[in-house]
């Protein structure tokens, strides 16, 4: 491998939790419209041989066992010297989300995976749906009302026994981050959630920085090409300005400047030429100019989630879901 195409990705240090620091770049291994398991594994493997230590996975994904082979493929390869290099997150899915059946998905993933524990474990959405019917998109009439407080324990009991090294939560608003916190013996160390130049999130992330979470990007990018995302993100000629003047790609804008947010960051990408490019975030800083122009974007959220609403469940409308942060 040459050394010179390798890139040294640094951590973000998390307040609960008790892992290694997250580093601040992940690959996400989410693919819609779905691929091969193929590619995901050989995606994998070529971001490993890059620099990206950091990987996201879901029980919804499928990505799971292609993700855990192309870790087990790295180490004879060597890639990496040993499973502990590497970050690695994983999510419960809403029917999973009942305090006894969080155990068996966990140790379901770690099977998955191939791996004895995960570095971090996150509720995928703030809802649960009935137990042992594992579909998306879920049934209107199969939503539940989460029992945060018991679900949310259980959670705890995963990271106690060892099985996860910290533990989290996915697209859940200030107001249910704090709901959650109330009932919370272990803080979630991690919010994933939407965040990009054109949804920022201030409100949320000044919630999660004043109570010690950290907020992780999916869509970082807006999730071209995906059934929710949005091309405001790349079609932005705020961005595209800043991109041309500084010789850099719009994803690259897009990745320094939440890398300058403080939080994490997530991107998908199966093509290995911006595998690559994606990696080099780390040797230049956008200008105090450029960074308030993005800070001007107007605002609206891409991923809406109306496919966690129904009349029968917890949450009617999309303003019940994300407490009115639109």
């Amino acid at each position: 491998m040459g050394e010179e195409t390798f890139i040294s990705v640094p951590d973000i240090s998390l307040s609960s939790g008790i892992g290694r620091g997250m580093p601040a770049l992940g690959l996400g291994t989410a693919a819609d419209p779905p691929v091969e398991s193929e590619v995901i594994r050989n995606a994998v493997l070529e971001a490993i041989e890059v620099g990206y230590r950091h990987f996201d996975t879901a029980a919804l994904y499928n990505s799971e066992q292609p993700l855990g082979e192309a870790v087990a493929e790295a180490i004879p390869r060597g890639l990496i010297k040993s499973r502990e290099e590497l970050f690695i997150t994983s999510k419960l899915w809403c029917s999973d989300a009942h305090p006894e059946h969080i155990l068996p998905a966990i140790q379901k993933t770690l099977g998955n995976l191939k791996i004895d524990y995960l570095d971090l474990y996150l509720i995928h959405w703030p809802i649960s749906s009935k137990a042992g019917i594992h579909e998306y998109p879920i049934k209107k009439e199969d939503f539940l009302p989460m029992d945060f407080k018991s679900v949310w324990a259980a959670m705890e009991e995963c990271q106690k026994s060892g099985l996860t090294k910290a533990i989290g939560v996915s697209n859940f608003s200030s107001k249910k981050l704090a709901d959650l916190l109330a009932v919370a013996a272990i803080s979630p160390a991690v919010n994933q959630v939407e965040v990009n130049p054109c949804w920022q999130q201030k409100k949320l992330r000044e919630f999660c920085k004043e109570n010690g979470i950290l907020v992780v990007a999916y869509a970082a990018l807006g999730a071209v090409g995906t059934f929710y995302g949005t091309n405001r993100v790349m079609e932005s000629e705020v961005l595209k300005e800043i991109a041309d003047a500084r010789g850099k790609t719009i994803p690259q804008v897009c990745l320094r400047w939440a890398y300058e947010q403080g939080i994490g960051v997530l991107v998908k990408s199966f093509n290995k030429d911006r595998i690559k490019q994606n990696l080099q975030l780390f040797s230049w800083e956008l200008s105090e100019e450029e960074s308030k122009k993005i800070s001007e974007i107007p605002q609206s959220r891409a991923c809406l989630g109306t496919d966690y609403t129904s009349v029968h469940g917890p949450y009617k409308t999309i303003e019940e879901l994300w407490d009115g942060e639109l």
